[in-house]
């Protein structure tokens, strides 16, 4: 089964990298579109905090998805087997459009098919915010969503560096994680409390 798993990570990862263009978030959207709707190996919640971590560490976040995807399913041979398959083929490409340059640079149709691509990437990119402000948007997380119009407008309006941006947005949710979560002592002082209460109760129906 695990060697199933990860023929099929690699393979999956090396289709969707060979045809993916403009840019990391478009091979995100395949991602969640494989292994999210058609494979069900994943739930979209989980998705989008891997999107998250992928968009926050260092690196292109192509390999960064390929990454946390493949250590999700299967570890590090699930890392290991998702590299192979996203950089092979950029690797391949990029070296034979760097050997025909000129060639590439002076071709009315490579130029019209890139042209025709970009308008292709443009709503793909849109489709993959639609998707990941949707599930915000079904949380009803007031902070979740203040977090997502401040971060808006800090981009576009504001034109904060991103990086500036995605350090609050994480600074503000740990935070929050910390201040929720109760202390270790205060657990057992509340179930003790309320089993005291329970036992009192009981004493009172049996008089």
């Amino acid at each position: 089964m695990n060697r199933t798993i990860l023929k099929k990570l690699f393979f999956s990862t090396l289709y969707l990298s060979t045809f993916t263009f403009g840019g990391g978030y478009v091979i995100i959207s395949l991602l969640k579109s494989k292994f999210v709707d058609e494979l069900g190996w994943i739930d979209s919640e989980e998705m989008l905090d891997l999107t998250a971590i992928a968009q926050s560490s260092p690196g292109a976040i192509a390999v960064n998805g390929a990454i946390v995807v493949g250590c999700k399913l299967a570890g590090i041979p699930g890392i290991l087997c998702s590299i192979a398959g996203a950089i092979l083929p950029p690797f391949v490409i990029i070296s034979v459009i760097s050997y025909f340059y000129a060639a590439f640079c002076e071709s009315f149709i490579v130029q019209a098919l890139l042209a025709g691509m970009a308008a292709g990437v443009g709503a793909v990119i849109i489709s993959v915010v639609y998707d990941m402000a949707r599930d915000i948007f079904k949380a009803r997380d007031p902070l979740l969503l203040l977090i997502m119009g401040g971060a808006l407008a800090a981009n576009c309006w504001l034109h904060v560096n991103v990086i500036l941006i995605i350090l609050a947005a994480a600074g503000i949710g740990l935070f929050r994680s910390l201040l929720c979560r109760k202390p270790a002592f205060v657990r057992p002082l509340a179930d003790h409390r309320k089993s005291r209460r329970q036992k009192t109760f009981r004493e009172r129906t049996l008089e």
